[in-house]
């Protein structure tokens, strides 16, 4: 149960992580800036929004590393097999007979 909802939680995330990329300008800062891109930094409200959109990716991703890493620890593991080898193990469920049939002695007249 748990595991299912942190699936969806995931992909939430992962939509919502894909939206605030494409949203972001491509042409980025970086460098670029440095090498007469001076023009741009009297634009306040766009410095902010790119602010926003960038804290927004680190808090996705951050994010999703978490509920991934949780959902490993959710996941269903083992099953009605491994609680029979189990108790089989202890000696506490009765042993299935494996044997064969016994086969039919047709002898040649």
């Amino acid at each position: 149960m748990s595991y299912t909802v942190f699936i969806v939680l995931i992909l939430f995330v992962a939509i919502a992580l894909i939206l605030i990329v494409m949203v972001q300008n491509p042409k980025g800062g970086g460098l670029s800036s440095s090498f007469g891109g001076g023009g741009a930094q009297s634009l306040g409200g766009v410095q902010n929004t790119n602010n926003f959109l960038d804290r927004t990716t680190w808090t996705l991703a951050i994010a999703m590393f978490a509920l991934i890493l949780l959902s490993n620890i959710a996941i269903p593991r083992g099953g009605e097999n491994d609680v029979n080898l189990d108790r089989t193990l202890e000696g506490t469920a009765p042993i299935e007979n494996t044997t064969s049939t016994p086969a039919t002695n047709d002898t040649i007249n």
